[in-house]
């Protein structure tokens, strides 16, 4: 999120923020760090946003952070933060952990197909992120304890068509197109 004018907010409040900075973003360099080797950081400097606007909305001093990612096709990440204190490599580690977190969300919506809100009060806007949120983390435990090598979206998938029928749970997770419906097994033990 590139909002020079929240940027500006945060840092007044005390508030640490890690994102990417603009490639076209203007700014000045006031100091260079000292590199650690070893941990694929090519810079490290205190910056002052330059910009007209960019000037005026966040006048406060930020650290760039430029890491080398050799598994990402030799492509160089750009961070900005507010925090001046923390080493370069663990300001690098708080963007991959936040793309985590975004990731987390982002499966969220695709498979649990969350577009709007039922009720827009702020407890039932609550229940309703709560209840996302337990339901994906029971789907990411299933699928954590499957033998069978599922993909998020098509454990959602077979659920949902599997949802009203009657089945060991455990035995149909690891062999989903093999368990025959519990009502099935009962009657041919019937027989």
């Amino acid at each position: 999120m590139v909002d020079y004018t929240q940027w500006g907010v945060w840092s007044g409040q005390g508030v640490y923020f890690v994102t990417r900075l603009k490639s076209n973003a203007n700014y000045k360099v006031v100091q260079s760090n000292p590199i650690t080797p070893g941990k694929y950081i090519v810079r490290d400097q205190i910056i002052k946003l330059e910009g007209f606007y960019s000037k005026k909305k966040c006048p406060h001093y930020l650290r760039l952070v430029e890491k080398y990612n050799p598994d990402e096709d030799d492509k160089p990440f750009i961070f900005v933060t507010n925090n001046l204190k923390l080493a370069a490599s663990t300001i690098a580690a708080i963007y991959k952990e936040r793309w985590q977190i975004e990731m987390f969300f982002k499966a969220i919506k695709q498979n649990l197909r969350i577009k709007t809100f039922v009720g827009t009060s702020f407890n039932a806007v609550m229940i309703q992120i709560w209840t996302a949120l337990i339901a994906i983390l029971i789907l990411k435990y299933l699928q954590a304890k499957s033998k069978m090598n599922w993909s998020l979206s098509n454990l959602v998938a077979m659920l949902r068509m599997n949802l009203l029928t009657y089945k060991n749970l455990w035995e149909w997770i690891n062999h989903p197109y093999f368990t025959k419906p519990m009502f099935i097994q009962q009657c041919l033990e019937l027989k």
